[in-house]
């Protein structure tokens, strides 16, 4: 019997672990991607590096409402709307703001991320053993900081609902915040250690590893932009594409931002909006963290990788093709200089600035599970802020699903119907 031919459209962090898993599976998998694997136009490329079992936070949650306006005032703030945006984010606005507006429709949406976060540092441990790229994952933890208790309690739900899913932390106090990382200004006198917590050194170049087990499995690499699919009486014959169609009996969409399209042809309505993330690489600091660290003021993963420091975060919602707004990179790097006096004595830092598409969910969940039209196409994409800590999981589900096994962890959460 011949295995099953796979199409797998996208090669970001989903769209590698998933080519990893099937070809393992014995699957006679085909990547399709206009792009290097790994390369810059990728979100996985300038992510924060975060392997988190706490990021089951929803960015919506309760009272955020109360917040938008003040947000988008503030220049600075962590979160930014651009106004010719609006019009055609109003309904994704709208489906945001309702998705965490009580306490039990955030807690639910927790429950959900967690199931693919709580073991994501151990899948990345074993996928990078395997892949060859094992000095790439370190699990060094993760460390919140805040200027004092009551800003820590200021987001209680938020850590609640991190103990209520599993997720432990060990407060630190000034002294101990210090000892962890020492190149933090006085003004972070309190801290929460995620112990269970990893990152990656190089988002970029592990994603290029993966790929290339993959291929080193029996996959291949096609150079190409999918646009659609040939399906007939129910069944996929071929994914269609720039370069010609590819025969296929299987599909998996995982090609990020881009990936509404394709939903759409087989019969999905997915709210997908950009959300856009910002980075700074700073190539030559004066220091090296020893552990990544998130300052509750500035809401950004700061993180030494292989290329340098890197700061990352920020919120920006715009149409696709606008061009990057780099002043908000310029804020991560101000309050960067702010969190580390360091930085601010250091003139001669090589900086990058980033920009690239967080492909994101209003209620914050991925879309995993099969397309309505045709069930030999699966959905494997819109994972926001936690694309490359739930890939793993979700490439499980995803062979799983292609395989006719029952999936470890329930999809019905991700389901491509809930909306």
């Amino acid at each position: 019997m011949k295995p099953p031919r796979v199409v797998v459209i996208g090669a970001g962090v989903v769209g590698a672990c998933v080519a990893q898993a099937l070809a393992a599976e014995g699957c006679a998998v085909t990547i399709v991607e206009e792009a290097t694997p790994g390369g810059e136009q990728a979100a996985s490329f300038g992510n924060g590096a975060w392997i988190s079992p706490a990021s089951i936070v929803p960015m919506s949650m309760p009272g955020l409402w109360r917040k938008v306006p003040a947000y988008l005032l503030d220049r600075k703030g962590p979160l930014t709307i651009r106004p010719a945006a609006l019009p055609a984010l109003a309904p994704w606005l709208l489906r945001f703001l309702a998705a965490g507006v009580t306490q039990a429709r955030a807690a639910a949406i927790a429950r959900a991320l967690a199931s693919l976060l709580r073991d994501a540092p151990h899948r990345h441990a074993g996928l990078a053993a395997e892949t060859g790229a094992q000095d790439l994952i370190r699990r060094s933890g993760l460390l919140y900081v805040y200027a004092d208790r009551a800003h820590f309690e200021d987001e209680a739900l938020a850590w609640r609902l991190r103990a209520d899913n599993g997720v432990g932390w060990r407060e630190l106090d000034a002294g101990e915040v210090h000892a962890r990382a020492p190149q933090l200004g006085a003004r972070y006198e309190f801290g929460a250690l995620v112990e269970s917590g990893a990152h990656c050194r190089d988002p970029g170049g592990y994603v290029a590893a993966i790929v290339a087990h993959a291929i080193s499995r029996g996959a291949s690499l096609v150079c190409a932009r999918a646009t659609g699919f040939a399906i007939s009486h129910g069944r996929l014959d071929a994914v269609e594409t720039t370069g010609g169609p590819i025969a296929a009996d299987r599909a998996v969409i995982a090609a990020g931002v881009r990936s509404a399209t394709l939903a759409r042809a087989v019969g999905d309505v997915i709210p997908l909006a950009s959300e856009r993330g910002y980075a700074v690489d700073i190539a030559d600091p004066p220091f090296e963290l020893a552990i990544p660290v998130m300052p509750g003021d500035g809401k950004m993963a700061n993180t030494s990788l292989d290329r340098g420091l890197r700061i990352a975060g920020q919120v920006e919602l715009a149409q696709v093709n606008a061009a990057p707004d780099w002043r908000r990179a310029d804020i991560l790097l101000a309050r960067a200089r702010i969190a580390y006096p360091a930085l601010a004595e250091s003139n001669g830092s090589k900086v990058a600035r980033w920009m690239g598409h967080r492909p994101s969910t209003p209620d914050g969940k991925p879309v995993i599970g099969r397309a309505s039209r045709c069930s030999d196409i699966i959905h494997a994409f819109g994972h926001g802020h936690i694309g490359l800590a739930t890939a793993p999981a979700t490439a499980r589900i995803v062979a799983d699903l292609l395989t006719e096994a029952t999936p470890a962890i329930d999809p019905e959460p991700f389901s491509p119907r809930r909306f």
